[in-house]
């Protein structure tokens, strides 16, 4: 009789579902290499790419790849720190902020425990929390109505915390709904959550928010023992391939998170490419500014096809197609251009659209329109 491995697998891993990156984007890709090629606006990469001092920087590390990387990665926790102003010890690094996600829940969550999100929350979040065993509670949105549309409700996320919420995690601005709330209303929320509540901001997206009433909770958390923030290289910094990301924490949440890193858990090549395209705030501020651009352009193009656009303060838009979606999803994608079909964040008629150059943006408008009619 063939062995059941699910037997003999953790409980909490029998029935985990893996994250789901998406379409095989190098088969597609060799698919429609002819003709225009693959225009690829579904997994929020940066168009723009990494600043020119990654490129031209990474010649020593290329020549001793033999050798194993700082363990530590102390050269790069030296960069953030100075640039954001954070003590060395408040810094953990991780290969991109998924796995220091996943490692919080590992730490701090048990089967007794809860993890409380907002529906539409990153897919990461669920995983992270029932890898650990612990229950997962969801919050609901705001409603379709709302001034943020499907964005997180701060109150809503309060009044769910309990006397068994470990801890409660969010992104701010929000990926996949682009919404997000101001730093006064974060700021009001700390304040009344439990101290033994860690919370959990993923900010992502932050370098895209051009609003002025979006701010970092990095300043919060000398005030909030219990908060920590992810960020990550592979957005506005434009080095997804490399995988480079870190957390802010109070000290003893670091130290905590240390036994279980992997060992050299970021690459050579990561560690030196994120500290030279963190150094680089000329080309981070072009690649603000040529976003918000495009970002506005986009919707703009979208409102006159008629389409639904949630607002968004990251590098893609939310576009609610309604009953059409999946044909319309279906026959971009025939046409080469791959958008994000939401189904699996429970928006099935929406369509999330990874905003790109003007041409690449052009082309994807021409298209939806083309496919609409």
């Amino acid at each position: 009789m063939p062995i059941d491995f699910t037997t003999l697998a953790n409980p909490a891993m029998r029935n985990l579902q893996a994250y789901d990156p998406g379409h095989d984007i190098p088969a597609l890709r060799r698919l429609y290499a002819d003709g225009g090629g693959l225009l690829e606006l579904g997994s929020n990469e940066n168009c723009y790419g990494p600043s020119p001092l990654v490129a031209t920087g990474l010649q020593d590390e290329l020549d001793t790849l033999f050798r194993y990387p700082d363990p530590a990665g102390k050269a790069l926790k030296q960069a953030v720190s100075e640039k954001l102003g954070i003590p060395v010890e408040s810094i953990a690094l991780g290969n991109g902020s998924h796995e220091l996600l996943m490692q919080l829940a590992q730490v701090f969550a048990t089967p007794e425990d809860d993890v409380l999100v907002s529906r539409y929350c990153f897919a990461v979040y669920p995983i992270a929390a029932r890898a650990a065993g612990a229950r997962l509670v969801t919050v609901e949105a705001n409603p379709p109505d709302h001034a943020m549309p499907l964005g997180h409700d701060p109150d809503a996320l309060l009044a769910g915390i309990s006397a068994n919420t470990k801890m409660v995690c969010f992104a701010n601005p929000n990926n996949p709904t682009g919404t997000w709330f101001s730093f006064d209303r974060l700021a009001r929320f700390l304040a009344a959550v439990p101290e033994n509540v860690l919370v959990v901001v993923d900010e992502a997206y932050i370098e895209y928010a051009t609003d002025p009433e979006i701010r970092s909770a990095l300043t919060l958390i000398g005030d909030h023992p219990n908060l920590i923030v992810t960020r990550t290289f592979s957005k506005a910094y434009g080095l997804a391939g490399l995988r480079a990301g870190f957390a802010v924490a109070h000290p003893d949440i670091i130290k905590l998170m240390e036994p279980i890193r992997e060992s050299f858990n970021l690459n050579a090549i990561a560690l030196q490419a994120a500290r030279l395209a963190l150094s680089d705030e000329p080309h981070l501020d072009k690649v603000r500014a040529g976003n918000a651009i495009e970002r506005d352009w986009m919707r703009a193009r979208l409102a006159d096809l008629g389409v639904e656009v949630l607002p968004s303060q990251t590098n893609f838009v939310l576009a609610r197609f309604g009953v059409r979606t999946a044909a319309i999803e279906n026959a971009l994608f025939r046409r080469g251009v791959m958008v994000r079909p939401m189904s699996g964040y429970g928006l099935g008629d929406h369509l999330r659209i990874t905003l790109a150059s003007r041409v690449e943006n052009q082309r994807f408008i021409d298209t939806l329109e083309e496919v609409m009619a």
